[in-house]
């Protein structure tokens, strides 16, 4: 169990909040490893957004701030999350199970647009933002999602689906709902903001601010033993992969880095920028996924906007989010 103590991400218009993985950086949330993931092609795929464009608000309101994030509601723009599974048990094998509904005709939604590679993604994250999962579930032909999932800690965690049906909703949604883990509950206080992250023998570096209602360039760095990684691999079709979890409400965004794997300028690191544009003042956990020597691994950090107050309380080196297991699952 845990001894010691979750991002948002965002873009051209939008809002939204963060979540957290494996390993530690100083003063940062965790990093993680994960299973080595299948090679995917680096061209867009059908209905995958224009590169930088972020993904996972319910709409946008006035200067491109989202009246209503992504991801806190089981309901939108005339559809349903239906989480089949709404209690597992902590650190034993489960399986997630749920369907989307069409409320407009009552039927499981079974046809979906492909978005960086995949028909769906699913993010799961605790309500402290200690723990991390970014999953692919597989869909059977009567619509019904379903993948294992381990998770190390026992309270209130979040599921999150991503996703844009082939008919309605053309900018795509992230529902949410709820889910039980049962067990003794140690819930962890938000890691103070830090722009250093490290997993695995890598350093991952933050450079950028958030401001409430205003578009802000954030950069992130990846090196591994003082040297700059030059070679990242292409994954779901880009170098990175941005989700920011605001922490009080876990509101949800996935934003993508500008530019794409083959376009003849996106270079494969050390660099990877996305624009952000924060929804209201607070603290948002970033995580950031990035794939090297075919392993994807997972760097999470605490973000602050301007004008907001820092979480009072420092991680202790050592203790980092989710240290029981893989925060990166596929």
């Amino acid at each position: 169990m845990r001894t010691g103590a979750r991002i948002t991400a965002f873009a051209a218009a939008l809002a939204a909040a963060f979540g957290t993985a494996y390993g530690v950086g100083q003063g940062v949330g965790p990093v993680v490893a994960e299973a080595e993931p299948p090679q995917h092609t680096v061209h867009r795929p059908e209905g995958q957004p224009e590169a930088g464009r972020e993904t996972g608000t319910a709409h946008t309101g006035e200067h491109g701030a989202a009246a209503v994030p992504g991801g806190l509601t089981i309901s939108d723009q005339g559809f349903t999350l239906d989480l089949r599974t709404q209690r597992i048990t902590a650190d034993r094998p489960s399986e997630l199970r749920f369907t989307v509904t069409d409320d407009r005709t009552g039927r499981t939604v079974t046809d979906y647009r492909r978005e960086h590679g995949k028909e769906l993604h699913l993010i799961v994250a605790s309500r402290d933002l200690s723990t991390y999962r970014h999953l692919h579930p597989r869909r059977a032909a009567d619509g019904t999602w379903s993948t294992p999932v381990a998770l190390p800690e026992a309270g209130g965690y979040r599921v999150f689906a991503d996703f844009v049906p082939r008919t309605g909703a053309p900018e795509g949604l992230t529902l949410g709902a709820d889910l039980a883990v049962s067990g003794a509950a140690d819930p962890a206080p938000l890691p103070r903001p830090s722009t250093t992250a490290r997993v695995d023998g890598y350093e991952v570096t933050l450079k950028g601010s958030l401001s409430p209602g205003t578009s802000r360039e954030l950069t992130l760095s990846v090196s591994r033993d003082g040297r700059p990684v030059t070679d990242l691999q292409p994954y779901l079709g880009a170098y990175g992969h941005l989700v920011a979890l605001r922490a009080g409400d876990l509101a949800y965004l996935h934003v993508h880095p500008g530019g794409e794997p083959g376009d003849g300028a996106t270079r494969p690191g050390p660099e990877i920028s996305f624009s952000a544009t924060a929804p209201s003042k607070g603290s948002y956990r970033l995580f950031l996924d990035f794939r090297h020597e075919d392993t994807v691994r997972t760097a999470a950090f605490t973000v602050t906007t301007d004008g907001a107050v820092a979480p009072g309380k420092q991680e202790e080196p050592g203790h980092g989010t989710d240290r029981e297991g893989d925060g990166h699952t596929h």
